[in-house]
């Protein structure tokens, strides 16, 4: 019995994804050098309150990567400007405290109140705040507003740096597609999207680039747009690494009722894919998923073929995929939204925008926030429009999927300059 090694759970399953993929990627190994010269960001909100967005991510900037006056990025947060003021705000009480300057215009803040762009990246969170909906029920951020007074602050001072776009760019389409079209002319480093791809993954699971997926099923939850954003950029964080992928998005369709059980009962979407998803999530009460009047699928198809299926139930409270590789089981994880310390995964959200604003580089494409950004938006039009299937040719949006690691790597202390750490 002697060097007996027990095999848990995690490395059989890490075997049986490398056996169905064919190899394991393998993510470079970093040598520790001199710490890496701290960047200065300028940030650009919609509102400062306690556990808002901003709060969770610059928060982490200023007071460490858990809120708690310990160690955090080397990043430092040299302007701010803010959108709306509310009795709970929090920006003025935290820019006296680590003296940054609060101005009161977008070109000012990018500029720090001089003649020139002295900052080597911006930060831009149009999220929480009073902003109307339209009659699709998105809620109408001023992320377009905002990355063109960032970006017309670059032509007029002839620099461009790093831009970050917290959640997806838009959120309606047409300002979305305006939005990365104005990078890519500009030549502006644009990343954006959820902070879940990055979080903690209960059960563990990483799939390797190049698998043979033949099929998955994801389940988000609470409101369609605020929430189905973060459901689909889950979605595609795994999908994405098919064989093959990615080459965007044919078709999407809204369903609800009778005709989104039907989908299930009728095999469009597999029942064991289903039944693993939705057993990876914490159920609200007893209650019957089918009686649940305010559930909807987001039904898609992508140009080469693979049916994308995401339920968005109010029966449950978090967030899964469930993938079936070929000659596997299907296979499940839960995206976990951890409230402690200082709401977790938005630490390793930030340590991808450090990462950006280090290397000069998106740490991953833009281009999949864009996508689950049109397959949100196309979602939610044919859900006014009574379910019609909307063909949707300027989805076929094409990118190379990178193997960015989620937590708990990379290593928050490491040197944001250097190969991530395995």
């Amino acid at each position: 019995m002697k060097n007996l090694k027990l095999i848990t759970r995690r490395d059989w399953l890490s075997n049986a994804i490398a056996i169905a993929c064919g190899a394991v990627a393998q993510r470079a190994i970093a040598t520790p050098t001199r710490p890496a010269k701290t960047k200065s960001v300028a940030a650009i909100v919609s509102i400062y309150e306690q556990k808002t967005h901003a709060d969770v991510l610059l928060g982490k900037i200023l007071e460490g990567w858990k809120q708690d006056g310990g160690s955090g990025p080397a990043l430092k947060l040299s302007s701010l400007y803010v959108d709306q003021f509310s009795d709970k705000d929090l920006s003025r009480k935290m820019a006296a405290k680590y003296n940054v300057p609060i101005f009161d215009s977008i070109e000012k803040a990018v500029t720090v109140g001089s003649d020139q762009i002295p900052v080597d990246g911006v930060i831009s969170i149009g999220e929480h705040g009073d902003y109307p909906f339209n009659d699709k029920g998105q809620q109408l951020y001023p992320r377009r507003r905002f990355f063109q007074k960032i970006t017309d602050t670059f032509q007029k001072y002839n620099r461009v740096v790093p831009v970050f776009n917290d959640k997806h760019p838009g959120p309606v389409w047409s300002d979305a597609k305006w939005m990365y079209d104005r990078a890519q002319k500009m030549n502006v480093p644009f990343m954006a999207g959820s902070s879940l791809p990055l979080t903690y993954r209960k059960p563990e699971l990483n799939i390797p680039p190049g698998c043979e997926i033949e099929a998955a099923v994801g389940i988000g939850y609470d409101g369609l747009d605020i929430y189905g954003i973060h459901a689909l950029e889950c979605y595609q964080c795994l999908v994405e690494r098919r064989r093959g992928a990615e080459s965007g998005v044919k078709w999407v369709q809204y369903l609800e009722g009778e005709a989104m059980w039907k989908a299930l009962d009728e095999g469009i979407v597999p029942q064991d894919v289903f039944n693993a998803a939705l057993a990876a999530v914490p159920k609200v009460g007893n209650a019957d998923i089918r009686a649940d009047p305010d559930a909807g699928l987001f039904l898609f198809k992508y140009n080469d073929g693979f049916l994308g299926t995401l339920f968005m139930l109010q029966s449950v409270n978090r967030t899964s995929v469930a993938l079936k590789l070929k000659g596997q089981q299907p296979i499940a994880t839960q995206f976990e939204e951890r409230t402690e310390p200082a709401h977790p995964h938005f630490a390793y959200l930030l340590k991808a925008i450090e990462r950006m604003m280090h290397t000069g580089r998106p740490s991953y494409p833009v281009e999949r926030t864009l996508l689950t950004s049109g397959i949100l938006d196309r979602a939610l039009t044919s859900r006014v429009q009574n379910g019609k299937k909307l063909m949707t040719p300027e989805l076929a949006i094409r990118y190379q999927p990178v193997d960015y690691p989620h937590a708990p790597l990379p290593k928050l202390t490491s040197n944001p300059a250097e190969p991530l750490a395995e």
